[in-house]
């Protein structure tokens, strides 16, 4: 009587983790980059939410000028107003988005008039928030929120 075999032999084992090892390194590659997508997903997300911010700042200011005069307009907080517009600074744009210094580095020291917002780990990935003269809408400049600057 001939023995049946149970389980499988060594060569067989080894050929799966062979199989495993070389579809593993083409796989790798493709999911190596994920930590950059979501750091350029997440700057892009805060820049949406400081121009969402800006617009219901802006109009929070047109719809009750009387607060809005005083300098400072309550929308849940109370932000720091340039005109009708949030400030460019942590009390006023940074407040009112709700951008954390725990999450982003926030400047609004360096160049007047303008408020930026990096990355913790890549100073380069980032945005600015510049008032423009008058009572003229801010610009929001997100040119270096691209793959190079964020990877």
């Amino acid at each position: 009587m001939k023995k049946q075999q149970s389980g499988f032999t060594m060569i067989e084992l080894i050929m799966v983790i062979v199989i495993l090892g070389i579809l593993a390194a083409f796989a790798l590659p493709r999911f190596a980059n994920f930590s950059g997508d979501a750091r350029l997903a997440a700057m892009q997300g805060a820049a949406g939410a400081v121009k969402s911010a800006s617009a219901i700042v802006h109009a929070a200011a047109l719809a009750d000028p009387k607060t809005a005069s005083n300098g400072t307009i309550s929308v849940e907080v109370d932000v720091a107003l340039v005109g009708t517009y949030a400030a460019p600074t942590e009390e006023g744009i940074a407040l009112a988005a709700q951008l954390s210094t725990d999450d982003f580095d926030i400047d609004d020291s360096t160049t007047p008039n303008t408020i930026t917002v990096a990355d913790k780990t890549k100073s380069a990935c980032l945005f600015s928030y510049k008032m423009a003269s008058g009572d003229s809408a801010p610009t929001i400049t997100t040119t270096a929120l691209n793959e190079t600057n964020c990877n």
